[in-house]
């Protein structure tokens, strides 16, 4: 007969087993179908990952805060080289848990010319699974390619080159 301690450890090697298996099933890697989403920009019109299957590569970036130097250089970057995404046929969409005014804000500010979409229920970004523990988006950019398979990740460390080596990789696809 199991004593309640033995009982308790048993139970509680069965829930971080679980934890773990889930942890490591939910877990996005390259070559897996990217999760859809629909998002808004600040402007209420909606984005869905899914319109774009056939259509065109797709660079997804999360970034952290708007508004923060970081943050500002690496859209920046984007901004100044959109016309090479473009000229490519690849679209760029940074996603932050920012709200819509704050992303008006920073778009407005910056003279930003794609779109930036407000995940501020943070379901995308947990479904991404780049939420830190201080509820903001980790720097991670992900690049889908036209089939809505994940073709790289990319965790950011330089945001000064984050759009060229964006578009190094994108390009390719």
């Amino acid at each position: 007969m199991m004593t309640t301690k033995t009982a308790f450890m048993v139970l509680l090697v069965i829930c971080l087993v679980g934890m773990s298996i889930a942890q490591t099933s939910t877990r996005l890697s390259e070559g897996m179908k990217a999760p859809d989403f629909s998002l808004q920009n600040y402007q209420g019109k909606s984005f869905k990952l899914s319109s774009f299957k056939g259509k065109s590569p797709v660079v997804i970036y999360f970034y952290p805060k708007a508004g923060t130097p970081g943050c500002t250089k690496q859209a920046c970057g984007i901004r100044d080289d959109l016309n090479k995404f473009k000229n490519k046929n690849i679209v760029v969409l940074g996603i932050s848990i920012d709200s819509k005014h704050e992303i008006k804000t920073f778009v407005r500010e910056n003279d930003l010319n794609f779109p930036l979409l407000s995940d501020n229920k943070k379901i995308v970004t947990e479904k991404y699974g780049v939420l830190r523990d201080d509820g903001k988006a980790r720097r991670v950019t992900f690049i889908i390619n036209r089939d809505e398979k994940i073709a790289k990740i990319m965790e950011v460390t330089d945001v000064s080159t984050h759009s060229r080596d964006v578009f190094e990789i994108a390009s390719k696809l």
